[in-house]
């Protein structure tokens, strides 16, 4: 390996943060922790300052859902998301996959597995089990099958990966009436979210936000491609 690799732990339990940075630091100079932080809020002013390879994500932050957190830490950030979990909610892992996670890795896990985990998702590898692989090979190519031949592809294929991340944010809840309640939710401005509509709007053909969602249900735009050259790992997740 020829750097070390950079982590950002994300957890509400100062006590596991704690740990977690001991076990990481004492893999130098493999890797090392460059921040600790126990919500997303302080993750992201968190990104605005250090340059971050690794996000260990906890899915439960206190009642705030680590899965929502995903799209804003990768709007804001190039860094690969790694959860750590306690929970046995197999669909929640999965979702939080699809919705860009690289990996899953089970806090009861031996040491040396989540160490193993960390390098294996900064290297662009998944770190699934191999159940978890078949589940979400099988949606997205349920969600993809009718893509095959639809002409609206090579529009989306053109959306940037925060652009597509904002589109899919924005089908995903139709409940959200204004672009200041959409900006909250992804952590970002709302001046910065309607740059990024704008170009959107532009490349997908649609005016407003409305029609975006309604594009985005239609044409079935979702956060993350399969994930290329993923195969399990073994790690019994």
């Amino acid at each position: 390996m020829n750097r070390t690799i950079r982590v950002t732990l994300i957890d509400d339990h100062r006590s596991l943060l704690w740990g977690l940075e001991r076990l990481v630091n004492s893999a130098k100079p493999t890797m090392e922790v460059v921040g600790t932080v126990t919500n997303v809020n302080e993750a992201l002013q968190l990104l605005d300052t250090v340059s971050t390879d690794v996000i260990v994500l906890d899915l439960d932050l206190s009642g705030e859902s680590g899965v929502r957190a995903i799209s804003p830490l990768l709007i804001k950030s190039k860094a690969k998301i790694l959860v750590l979990t306690g929970s046995n909610d197999y669909s929640l892992h999965d979702a939080a996959v699809l919705a860009g996670a690289r990996g899953i890795v089970e806090k009861a896990s031996p040491a040396e597995s989540i160490l193993k985990a960390i390098e294996k998702v900064y290297e662009d590898e998944m770190w699934l089990s191999s159940k978890a692989t078949g589940r979400i090979f099988l949606e997205l190519s349920r969600r993809k099958a009718p893509e095959n031949n639809d002409p609206h592809q090579q529009k989306i294929a053109s959306l940037t990966r925060k652009e597509r991340l904002i589109a899919a944010e924005v089908g995903s809840d139709p409940s959200s009436t204004t672009t200041k309640e959409i900006a909250k939710r992804l952590f970002i401005s709302e001046f910065t979210l309607r740059n990024h509509l704008t170009a959107i709007y532009e490349k997908l053909g649609v005016a407003n936000r409305l029609e975006l969602y309604a594009y985005t249900g239609k044409h079935k735009i979702y956060k993350e491609d399969p994930p290329e050259n993923s195969t399990p790992n073994g790690n019994g997740n």
